[in-house]
């Protein structure tokens, strides 16, 4: 989608739906005799409709003379809001509204991108830009819940392998339904379980070609090739492998970027971008693998375990330790933001404080922050956006609603059984996949940033986050920046992935002038 609504000043835009009262720049729309849906394709017959659909769009209510915001369950499309005077704009891109707002920035959200990668909840990084959050409607003042994922735990006496065979059968149907009729379809392999699953269920079910994509950044790197390989024989798949050099990805890095809303600060955005144009030249369609994590209890949530079991606890303790367990610059914050920012956010509450401290499973509590923040923030709208992107459509069966509804549903000793994680997914697909890919242990793709800065990229990083005149400069500390690219102090302290952090923020900043 790329389309922009202005409400209030209509004279202000290129198009006009004065009826309506309404503006609308290359918007699709349909009119009922009530209301006019913008955006999303679908038959909205009032909030009482909401139950069976799953979309992202504005409708104006005629009647009511009212406009309203709808975000899907989980986050897959995006959906933002700002004000220029007595306009009102609304788009499902962030860039969009770069003409409408303000170049001031948010400093809670930048102390969050810079702890995350990403930035959380409904703030931007624009200081007048909110984002709707998913299983919402709002208008421009105020917000209402429609659907939100709830632990309610079922059947708890019944075995894993009755929990398995639940996942197993809805996640066929998922799979079913997202294929392509009469034509090929493609899917992003890694060789984790939950990739290739994916997989090997795609090629069960469809009736014609699968197309598989991995990567690798050269033979003098680690990789999982050796697994994605095996999936890709196992599941006679047409398999492709690409290799990304380090000198790819940070040519690539603007555009990709361009195609993104709010920064994401990990390396596998130009990657993922990488693999979906290759996948265009055979596919529209290509499935993956993301949602396996925050579903089903990937290793990410040991770090918490541990801190619930030997750390002191208390709401503050838990969200320092939940934001450390992303491992990026949380801990250097007070050093590394200038003075006057840093006291501006220092008592800022977080985001993520709630749902630390709600009242349900431990191991959920934290399953229910990467489904809300993670998945609507990061996961979702990176592939979505980037598949996008490529002109391709990116489909992700296990992050589909119905599976996160299930998944709480499910007792969570059996999503992580003692040390095995995601137990019950590895049940459910068992008989599927060669017994090395579902019972090895999750690594994910290595990048060796460290690495690369050190003798890649040093001197262009260099150039770019030390210039007096970066965009980051009103806000960072560029003495410390300087440290770390000369790898002052701690040589192995993570460096690498704290400034590419770093890049990344400014490369979004300057593409968004």
């Amino acid at each position: 989608m790329s389309w922009t609504i202005a409400v209030g000043n209509v004279e202000s835009v290129q198009a006009t739906w004065k009826e309506a009262g309404i503006a609308i720049v290359d918007a699709p729309f349909s009119v009922g005799e009530r209301y006019v849906v913008i955006g999303e394709d679908c038959d909205w017959k009032g909030f009482e409709s909401l139950d069976r659909l799953d979309k992202t769009f504005v409708v104006w209510d005629r009647q009511l003379q009212q406009i309203w915001m709808i975000r899907d369950r989980v986050g897959q499309k995006t959906l933002y809001y700002t004000r220029t005077g007595e306009t009102r704009w609304i788009s499902p891109r962030l860039r969009s509204l770069n003409a409408y707002h303000s170049r001031e920035l948010d400093l809670v959200a930048l102390r969050d991108y810079l702890s995350c990668a990403f930035v959380p909840g409904s703030q931007t990084l624009w200081q007048q830009v909110r984002e709707v959050r998913p299983g919402t409607y709002r208008n421009f003042q105020e917000e209402t819940i429609y659907w939100s994922p709830q632990e309610q735990i079922h059947n708890p006496d019944a075995s894993l392998e009755w929990h398995g065979q639940k996942v197993r059968s809805l996640l066929e149907g998922l799979i079913e339904e997202m294929l392509p009729s009469g034509e090929p379809v493609g899917a992003f392999l890694s060789g984790g379980i939950d990739s290739s699953c994916v997989t090997a269920l795609a090629a069960k079910l469809h009736d014609r070609a699968v197309h598989t994509y991995s990567i690798h950044f050269g033979a003098q790197y680690p990789s999982e090739l050796e697994f994605a390989n095996l999936v890709a024989k196992h599941c006679h798949t047409q398999h492709h492998i690409l290799e990304i050099s380090p000198e790819m990805i940070w040519q690539m890095l603007p555009e990709t970027l361009a195609s993104l809303d709010d920064p994401i600060g990990e390396g596998l955005t130009v990657p993922n971008l990488v693999l979906a144009r290759a996948a265009k030249e055979s596919v529209n369609v290509v499935l993956n693998g993301e949602g396996g994590d925050p579903c089903f209890a990937g290793p990410k949530n040991k770090p918490m375990l541990l801190n619930q079991l030997y750390g002191s606890g208390g709401s503050k303790r838990d969200v320092e330790a939940y934001l450390t367990s992303f491992q990026k610059c949380f801990s250097d914050l007070p050093t590394l933001l200038k003075p006057e920012v840093y006291a501006a956010i220092a008592q800022a509450p977080s985001v993520f404080e709630s749902d630390l401290n709600a009242p349900v499973a431990y191991l959920n509590r934290l399953m229910l922050l990467n489904l809300k923040f993670k998945g609507a923030d990061y996961i979702l709208t990176k592939v979505n956006a980037l598949t996008a992107a490529a002109g391709i459509t990116g489909r992700s069966p296990l992050f589909d609603p119905r599976i996160v509804e299930l998944s709480l549903q499910i007792p969570p000793q059996y999503k992580l059984a003692g040390a095995e994680e995601k137990a019950v997914l590895k049940a459910a697909v068992a008989d599927l996949l060669p017994d090395v890919i579902v019972n090895r242990p999750k690594s994910g793709m290595i990048m060796s940033m460290q690495q690369w800065f050190r003798n890649i990229w040093r001197r262009r990083a260099r150039a770019l986050l030390l210039d007096r005149k970066a965009e980051i400069a009103p806000y960072i500390n560029q003495a410390i920046v300087k440290d770390w690219l000369d790898y002052r102090g701690q040589v192995w302290h993570r460096y690498g992935l704290k400034l590419w952090l770093l890049v990344t923020l400014e490369i979004w900043l300057r593409v968004n002038r």
